[in-house]
């Protein structure tokens, strides 16, 4: 009769330590699924706000006068259910390199897209933004022989 009963608890604890060894890694998998698909959204936020500024940028070479050019933003709210925050990435020199996008709680959590070369960044402008309800813009301006770029809240 102990033959039997034996092997039944150690049937019964291997089944128990499947199971919950089944759920660590669906919770892994699962987390970072999440992770990859958050930081695709991330990428196309970038994209979207370094080919705006772009645009912007190249429509102002196409004219020979000096206007300041600026486009509102459609951001979304939150990505994934969570927010986040949009940045300028510059240089000393405030050249413009590459824009950031991250979330706030997950900072490790971010995408950059490259900014065309020869932009610098108006300092006095730019800010950081933050996801909200609030209007953003994104401005190119030429001064004397630079064209400065911004993003900010409008108004």
């Amino acid at each position: 009769m102990p033959a039997p009963t034996i092997s039944h608890v150690i049937l019964t604890a291997a089944l128990i330590t499947v199971v919950f060894t089944v759920q660590v890694f669906y919770f892994y998998v699962v987390d970072n699924v999440w992770a990859e698909m958050t930081r695709k959204e991330l990428k196309e936020l970038s994209d979207y706000v370094a080919d705006t500024i772009a645009n912007l940028y190249f429509l102002l070479n196409a004219t020979n006068t000096n206007p300041t050019l600026t486009k509102t933003l459609r951001l979304p709210l939150d990505i994934s259910g969570s927010s986040y925050k949009l940045q300028i990435i510059y240089d000393q020199s405030n050249n413009a390199q590459t824009v950031k996008s991250s979330l706030k709680d997950k900072s490790w959590l971010s995408s950059t897209a490259w900014l065309p070369k020869g932009l610098k960044v108006d300092t006095g402008k730019t800010q950081i933004i933050e996801s909200s309800a609030k209007t953003v813009v994104a401005g190119c301006q030429r001064v004397s022989s630079n064209i400065r770029i911004w993003i900010a809240y409008q108004g």
